[in-house]
């Protein structure tokens, strides 16, 4: 009998999460980005959660090609564009979109000659200054990339480092939008936190492109964890659905006297009588290791926390008040009833970082 560790996949939310986009930024095509084994929700759970996607983006060739094969045939964008030339034939034989981001893949890309013509989006570096050329050298770039007969469709794209913040798209748009005025290519600007500014956005940057409408590249909302740090904006109150939810039951009990200490380094001292639960899961399953006393765990619905220090294979989880909890008993570790964000932010990080840390030996169940 395998442990009880399990995350199940929905991808009734992750159709409903889609179907928000959509809300959100209605007439922009849709790229579902997957990356990250989509999120750490498996990426054929993904392609069938996202399948009225116009796209599929992310960054891993061989993940692009495996969507090919299990009968993906719409568009997929390669999110970091292509790392060889080799891979530049890969793309053009498996019709995939590719990002341009910089001088030598630019370069190598004009190269190369290729089959199958490779549609391209040129990224600009509007603050973020990760990937992307400087906005103002937008023209000559397309005077080298235009011509050449390898070249399919062009899209103009950037990446926003603090669409989460209010104003956080202004400069970072201004700035776009003076480079790129008046060129007669569709655009791709709109992250998660953006695409709840999307008015806003298509507003203040119109697309030139006749009959190409701009795109949008949600991730994290797509899965219904918030891209946003405060607490009022849950990812409950943006209309989102928990797609994971990461499960496990209690393995055994231990009860304590006052003093009596709990895990490695002793973490946690008991203060009076009380009961501890030993939970399957642990920071080799991917639940974070940093996560102190205190960080919120559901056991048979009713809400307890951690005690004690996260282990490779185990946590523990204060009993004391649930005395009907034993053995077998349920646990949720973050899904429907307890947000990700929620555990997220007790242990000082992202939700994007539990949902793709959560490792491989724990079995996804695919509802």
């Amino acid at each position: 009998m395998p442990r009880p560790i399990v995350a199940s996949i929905d991808r009734s939310a992750l159709a409903h999460n889609l179907d928000r986009v959509r809300e959100l930024a209605p007439g922009a095509f849709v790229w579902a980005v997957v990356k990250a084994d989509a999120y750490g929700h498996g990426i054929a759970a993904a392609a069938q959660g996202f399948a009225a996607a116009d796209g599929l983006a992310l960054i891993e060739i061989g993940n692009a090609i495996r969507l090919r094969e299990l009968g993906w045939k719409k568009p997929i964008l390669l999110l970091e564009g292509c790392f060889s030339a080799l891979d530049w034939h890969a793309a053009a034989e498996h019709r995939l979109n590719c990002v341009i981001h910089c001088d030598e893949q630019l370069s190598e890309f004009i190269a190369t000659p290729l089959a199958r013509r490779v549609d391209v989006h040129l990224k600009f570096n509007t603050g973020m200054n990760r990937l992307g050329f400087l906005p103002e050298h937008a023209r000559e770039l397309l005077e080298r990339l235009a011509p050449y007969e390898g070249v399919g469709s062009i899209t103009l794209m950037t990446h926003f480092a603090c669409a989460d913040e209010p104003g956080g798209i202004d400069e970072p748009l201004r700035r776009f939008q003076e480079a790129t005025r008046g060129l007669p290519y569709a655009r791709s600007l709109a992250n998660s936190a953006a695409c709840f500014d999307f008015t806003h956005l298509a507003a203040a940057a119109p697309s030139p492109a006749v009959g190409h409408p701009d795109s949008v590249r949600p991730g994290i909302m797509l899965y219904g964890a918030t891209p946003f740090t405060h607490a009022s904006r849950s990812a409950a109150s943006l209309g989102l659905a928990p797609a994971m939810t990461l499960r496990s039951a209690i393995i055994g009990v231990q009860p304590l006297e006052p003093g009596a200490r709990v895990g490695y380094g002793g973490g946690y001292t008991a203060t009076r009588r009380e009961r501890v639960g030993v939970v399957a899961c642990g920071y080799a399953d991917g639940y974070p290791r940093h996560a102190p006393s205190g960080t919120p765990v559901l056991v048979d619905g009713q809400r307890t926390r951690l005690v004690g220090r996260v282990s490779m294979d185990k946590i523990t989880v204060d009993l004391t008040e649930l005395p009907h909890a034993q053995v077998g008993t349920a646990v949720e570790l973050w899904g429907k009833r307890l947000a990700v964000d929620e555990v997220a932010n007790a242990a000082g990080t992202i939700g994007y970082e539990l949902l793709t840390a959560v490792a491989a030996r724990v079995p996804r169940d695919v509802v």
